[in-house]
């Protein structure tokens, strides 16, 4: 019977050894998962970023060169990226590329700027990929004719 106390006793041990390495692993895990979780935003983001500018520097050649100047251009959307607006936040005229990125924190709006007018449509390119965009100067917006712009389309 003593002996049998004994292992008893040892495997006792070993499960608790066992519970304490696995509290003190467990905080470690979480913490790298949500650090994991940050950067991939962080990057989301900074992909945003790079396309934004993308898109607003051929604005402003295409924009420079006038009508009927065009460019396609390739580029790449990240993951998380829920809408793009071109011009304001009412897809009409304006100066602005704006991805909107989501986060764990909420939405982030990541802009570009453009010396020209700009408008266009980009919503149906929000899912994460490659895409071929036509950037060409018009001398009437689709969306106002009295005012000369870039208009950014996906390429059909």
């Amino acid at each position: 019977m003593a002996n049998s106390g004994k292992r008893l006793q040892s495997s006792f041990e070993l499960l608790v050894t066992l519970a304490f390495g696995l509290a003190i692993l467990m905080p470690i895990v979480i913490i790298a998962f949500i650090q994991l979780a940050g950067a991939s935003t962080s990057l989301s983001a900074i992909q945003a970023q790079q396309a934004a500018s993308k898109l607003a520097s051929v604005s402003s050649l295409i924009g420079s060169a006038g009508p009927p100047s065009r460019q396609l251009v390739q580029v790449q959307i990240p993951p998380n990226v829920r809408f793009i607006y071109v011009g304001n936040m009412n897809n009409t005229v304006g100066h602005e590329i704006i991805f909107v990125v989501s986060s764990p924190a909420g939405l982030n709006y990541v802009t570009a700027y453009t010396p020209v007018n700009v408008s266009g449509m980009l919503g149906s390119v929000s899912a994460t990929g490659t895409y071929l965009i036509n950037v060409t100067a018009m001398s009437s917006c689709p969306s106002n004719f009295l005012v000369p712009c870039v208009y950014i389309s996906p390429k059909v």
